[in-house]
Order: C-alpha cells, then structure tokens, then sequence
C-alpha cells in the first residue's frame, strides 16, 4: 500500500511540474510512475499514465509521444485488453503519418489491423486497409499498395464493400497516371471523412510525374487539339478544357 501511493505521489508531482510548463520533466517522472505500477501489479494504472504522458507531450515532441502510446499499447496488449491496445496503436500510426515517418506508420498501421481482425472488428479492417494503401502510395510502393488490397479480400465483407470498390478505383488511377480521377476518389466522403492524418495524405497524393490530363472531346485521332481557325492560343486552351473533367 506504502508503494502505491508514492507511485501516486510520483504521477501527481508529473502532474505539477505539467502546470510549472516543464513538460520533459513532467513525462520522466510519469515514466518512472509507471514502472512502479507496473512492479506494483497494476498494469491498468501504468498504462493510463504512459496515455497520459503521451498526450502531455504530443505537442512538443511527436517521437516520444509515439513511443509512449506504444509502450502503452504493449502494456493493455500483455493484459488482452485487446480493444484499449488497439486504440493507442491508432494514436501511434496517426503520429507517425503526421510526422512523415512511413516506413514505420506502415508496420503499425498492420498491426492495428490484425487486432481488428482478432476481435472481429472487420469495417474498421477496410478503414485501415484504406490507410495502408494511402502509405503506400505516398512511399511510391504501388506494389505493396496492390497487395495490401489483395491480401483484404479474405477479410469477411470487404469485397464488394464501398471501401473495396473506392480502393480499386484508385490503384487503377494511379497506375495509369491518372491525376484527376485519383482527385475525384481521394475527395468522396469515404475519404474526407477518415481521421485528419490521412485524409490529408489522400488529399495530397499525387502520381509519379504528376500524372496526365484527361483528353477532350475536341481532341484528333493523334492526341492534338485543333484550334478553331483564326483562333487565339488562349480560346485554343479554353476550348480544350471545354468539357470539363468528365
């Protein structure tokens, strides 16, 4: 009992020195609260202060802040508190996209996933599948992208869901450099609507090269627009966008 309260006493001293603007202190201190709890049998308590300490210090430093949602996460894991676990790994990869460290956003985003999968959780499943596709994307990995969508098909009710076909749509566009159709996928409400980190990354993905125009009806057999005769260069291009993105 005396332990347990000066691991308290530990966490509340974080929580003054929070107040006192002393934020890397305030964290070191949580940390070491944490330990004790944990050496203290309350796990549960020791992973709500690594949560706490991550939201302290999210703002002012994103590495460490990631790394104590996962110690969190790791904590609830060990437990089989599979759904709290699962929550701060989001918290984790939401970090690690926002902080442009893909490569590690990737392996997290995946292990989100197989928890969904473990508690049977399947529309979040295709959410994150949409997540690692947009990684993907953004690491130039078009295979792996392909593959991740594939590799969904076993998940119960993906295929044939609104999240398969939007994912379909848009590795077609991409791989066929197709800058406005990807426009027109990555602005659909499926998309906006995602947490802000990735609709962001859908927002701003854009193909190798910067992808092709969509060709207009006036356009010849050869792929070049004819102006109008007499026509000025500048009605050629306004006539060549006539139709619109259609």
């Amino acid at each position: 009992m005396t332990l347990f309260c000066f691991n308290r006493a530990y966490e509340q001293a974080g929580m003054m020195l929070k107040e006192m603007q002393k934020l890397p202190e305030a964290v070191q201190l949580i940390e070491k609260a944490s330990i004790m709890f944990l050496e203290n049998g309350t796990p549960d308590t020791a992973a709500m202060a690594l949560e706490r300490a991550g939201k302290l210090i999210e703002h002012v430093n994103l590495e460490k802040a990631v790394q104590l949602y996962q110690q969190s996460a790791s904590v609830f894991e060990n437990e089989e508190r599979l759904r709290q676990a699962v929550e701060l790994l989001g918290k984790a990869s939401r970090l690690l996209v926002r902080a442009r460290r893909l490569d590690e956003a990737v392996v997290s985003i995946l292990k989100e996933k197989n928890m969904y999968k473990e508690i049977e959780n399947y529309p979040t499943c295709y959410k994150k599948t949409i997540a690692q596709v947009l990684v993907h994307l953004h690491r130039n990995d078009f295979v792996a992208a392909e593959k991740c969508v594939r590799e969904s098909y076993s998940i119960p009710g993906f295929n044939g869901s609104e999240d398969c076909a939007a994912l379909e749509q848009l590795l077609e566009a991409y791989d066929q450099q197709d800058q406005d159709q990807i426009y027109d996928v990555c602005n659909s409400p499926l998309f906006k609507y995602m947490d802000n980190d990735y609709a962001k990354l859908a927002l701003s993905l854009v193909v190798p090269g910067g992808g092709i125009k969509k060709k207009s009806p006036a356009a010849s057999q050869n792929g070049v627009s004819q102006p109008a005769q007499g026509g000025s260069r500048a009605e050629e291009d306004d006539d060549e966008y006539a139709g619109g993105l259609c």
